[in-house]
Formats: C-alpha cells, structure tokens, sequence
C-alpha cells in the first residue's frame, strides 16, 4: 500500500493556547481514517495544515511534497469537502461543471454528468438554489470526477436528513473502493461513522488522546457489565470510564484477554463511541 500521508509532531500553537501539540499519523491507501473530538479539539486546525492554508511546526508529507510550498501540486490529488457551502451560489450547475473541466486536469466531465443523472440536481439549476443536501452531492461529484487520492471529509453530513446521509456515505464508499483512494472522515459524530473507519484518531484539546486501528479497539477494549455488589472488588480493573445503570455499572476495560473480566459480569467488546466518551472525559 502507498503511503500518501505522513505526519510527524505537527503542532500549531497560538499565544493563547496550543491548538495542536505533536500530533503525528500516518495514512495508506485503503484507509478510512476518522478524526474525532468535539469542538475545539484540533480537528479543523489539523486538517488546515494538511491543506497548506497555515503555517505549522512539524513535518507533513503529502504524496512527498510540503503543503505549504507545493500545494498546487498536492490539490491535484487532494480533495476537500467541509460542513458549510463552498460553492459559488452564483454559478450554475452547468457552469460549475464547465469551470473545473477547465482548470482540473483530471476532471471527467462526462463522470459528473452521471452521477448526478441519478439525483435531483438539474445542470440548469443555480446553485445558491440547492438545499444543503444537494450541494453536498453536487461537490462530492465534482470529487468523484478527478484522480483524487486523497479525500478529506469535514462533517460532511452536518444538518443533512437521514436519507440524504445514507445516500452520501453509500456514493463514497462506492467511489473508494474503485481505485487505491484513502479517505479522512473528521467528525464528533461517531456512531455515524463507526462502521466506515478503518483506523482511528481521537483528539482532545490539540492532542492525540487515542490512535488505533478498529481492529486493535475490538480486540483491546471491554465493556463489563457488572452487579452493583461487586463495584468495589471490579475496581483493580482500573476502569477507563464506567457508567451506571439499574442494578450494575458498565466498566470500559483494556486488556488483551476477555476472559480476565467475565468474574465480574457479561463482557462484550467496546463500541467505539464507548471509547470515544471515555477519552473525551479523562482527565478532564
């Protein structure tokens, strides 16, 4: 697998605070990776060094090129789709087409036409005139029309229906398993994305609290169901975070053996909005 991004100790610090502290991942293609935290986590801060939109301390690689100094380059293969609209609301389909058939080397023209042949979007339409939705789909055919590697997704959902979510999520990951393509997911809605990622990096004020692949989370972390008259003894589990219900408390466990916790109630593996809570709230 190709390595499109590399990135070692980056950070972005301001007077009044860090708003990234050495934060360093790698990502191949294949990957689905998330970016998740609430607000204030570093998310966008991260993914603006990425695009080359600020200066940062560190090392960033894109397909081996700085973002800085070669973002042209990099935009060539890079694609960015964000939570508020982009678009120039004055242009029309069909003129937003035509433009970045003329500027995008690798834009398909007849690819975007498809795909959006099979929604709502007419090419006639103005596209201030859009609802959100549509303007998602519109961008994300733009995406789907060039030789991008990397797609860097952020919220892309946010304040969409249900079925404008499905259809979005159900068109990306067709587009990324047609080609070697990585995708980078940032989001504070987990369970949304949970069943997409491949790997994952959690973030709380500028740092990375967690960074696993799913596989590593599912082996690694446990939820034990446990009677509210054997809370005490369970504690030299040392929980991460345990919540509690009628009757027993749920303990978020690490261990690389299941059958260490079933003493103490019925274990199942750790969801990964389970981790994603307990990270958010250590320490805090």
């Amino acid at each position: 697998m190709s390595t499109y991004i590399k990135a070692s100790n980056v950070s972005k610090h301001y007077q009044s605070h860090h708003a990234l502290d050495n934060v360093s991942f790698e990502i191949k293609s294949g990957q689905i990776l998330g970016f998740l935290g609430h607000n204030g986590a570093g998310k966008s801060t991260l993914i603006k060094a990425l695009l080359g939109a600020h200066a940062y301390d560190g090392k960033l690689d894109i397909f081996g090129l700085e973002p800085v100094q070669d973002r042209a380059q990099i935009m060539q293969h890079l694609a960015y789709i964000s939570d508020v609209a982009v678009l120039p609301g004055w242009m029309k389909v069909s003129q937003l087409l035509r433009y970045t058939s003329g500027v995008h080397p690798s834009f398909n023209l007849a690819r975007a036409k498809e795909f959006l042949s099979n929604t709502n979007i007419k090419t006639n339409a103005k596209i201030s005139a859009l609802s959100k939705g549509m303007k998602v789909q519109l961008h994300l055919a733009l995406v789907m029309a060039t030789d991008t590697k990397v797609l860097i997704l952020d919220e892309p959902t946010l304040g969409l229906d249900l079925m404008y979510r499905e259809n979005f999520y159900r068109h990306l990951v067709e587009w990324f398993h047609d080609g070697e393509r990585a995708l980078i997911i940032a989001s504070h809605e987990v369970s949304e994305i949970e069943h997409l990622l491949t790997d994952v990096l959690i973030m709380r004020q500028g740092k990375a609290v967690l960074q696993a692949s799913i596989e590593e989370t599912q082996q690694h972390y446990w939820l034990v169901d446990v009677h509210q008259s054997q809370i005490s003894e369970a504690q030299h589990l040392s929980p991460i975070w345990q919540k509690k219900g009628v009757g027993s408390t749920q303990l978020l466990v690490k261990g690389e053996d299941r059958e260490q916790f079933q003493a103490y109630g019925e274990v199942n593996p750790a969801r990964l909005a389970d981790i994603f809570i307990a990270t958010q709230q250590e320490a805090a």
